[in-house]
């Protein structure tokens, strides 16, 4: 079986701020650092680093060279990263002295995605294969339909969630993976337990994991539940813990491990992640996930 993440490639510009900017406001970055991230990479890194053979697909922009190289480097197959003329995606991201982040999304080459690529992509996957998704492509509606047709087994973090999203079919999802944010845009519930039985209602097909801050995340697939509590540590950057977790759960998934070990690989690897500044920079390898303890 093949693992392709249709993503996003994006070039992050990190300001480390006293606190995050508010509404009229100016704030002095006491610095800036240009890093390689998007969602898409960002958990093409942590599959691959949890162990994963993945292959990336995507678009970039002529200075975009660099997110080719970051996935090469990491051993993630590039040969379906295309760079084409203009920018790449970018983010700007403001980090404060608590870890947390404020995020500007630009959606650059990552929005120039065309049904052409997306067949010449897909093509090249068989049934019973994986792809991953996010919300940060265009035409992700098509992806799905494509990949459904072709008998790929779809796994969707449905972030940035937006209108865009109302487009897709959604039945058509094997596994979602969200926040308990996205949770309520998608249902309208606060609760985990509503946001998890609406989803569930909706698509009864689908096995679901809710992240939930500081109250850990929890497995739900229709029969079973699993919680997982948090591995409490110093955080000093939370941008890269989502896409960490997505990626070290689905490589346990991957891997064929119980739900709850995977949960519990997850916790470990995002709380890893938290730890260390950037996006990419931050997210551990395999080995350091298994020897984590406190």
């Amino acid at each position: 079986m093949k693992v392709l993440n249709f993503g996003s490639l994006n070039i992050d510009y990190v300001y480390p701020v006293d606190h995050i900017v508010h509404k009229g406001e100016t704030e002095l970055a006491v610095g800036v650092k240009e890093n390689c991230g998007g969602k898409g990479l960002n958990q093409s890194i942590a599959l691959a680093r949890a162990g994963i053979s993945v292959w990336h697909a995507g678009m970039v922009g002529q200075e975009g060279q660099l997110l080719i190289d970051k996935c090469a480097e990491n051993g993630v197959h590039t040969e379906y990263i295309r760079m084409i003329e203009g920018r790449s995606g970018h983010t700007i991201i403001q980090v404060d002295k608590e870890g947390d982040n404020s995020i500007l999304l630009f959606g650059g080459a990552n929005r120039r995605i065309t049904e052409a690529f997306i067949d010449e992509v897909i093509n090249g996957f068989d049934s019973g294969d994986m792809i991953i998704l996010q919300n940060e492509i265009n035409l992700l509606d098509v992806i799905i339909d494509k990949a459904f047709a072709r008998g790929l087994r779809i796994v969707l973090n449905p972030s940035p969630y937006d209108n865009a999203l109302e487009k897709c079919d959604l039945s058509k999802v094997s596994y979602f993976l969200l926040n308990e944010i996205e949770g309520e845009q998608m249902t309208g519930e606060k609760e985990a337990e509503k946001i998890l039985k609406v989803i569930h209602d909706r698509y009864p097909q689908a096995k679901l994991v809710l992240t939930l801050g500081c109250d850990g995340s929890i497995y739900h697939d229709g029969e079973t539940i699993y919680h997982q509590g948090i591995f409490k540590v110093k955080a000093v950057d939370t941008t890269a813990a989502g896409d960490t977790f997505t990626g070290f759960f689905m490589a346990s998934v991957l891997k064929g491990m119980k739900a709850a070990e995977g949960l519990e690989l997850a916790a470990k690897a995002s709380a890893i992640a938290v730890t260390k500044p950037g996006a990419l920079d931050s997210i551990p390898k395999l080995e350091e996930v298994m020897s984590f303890c406190l």
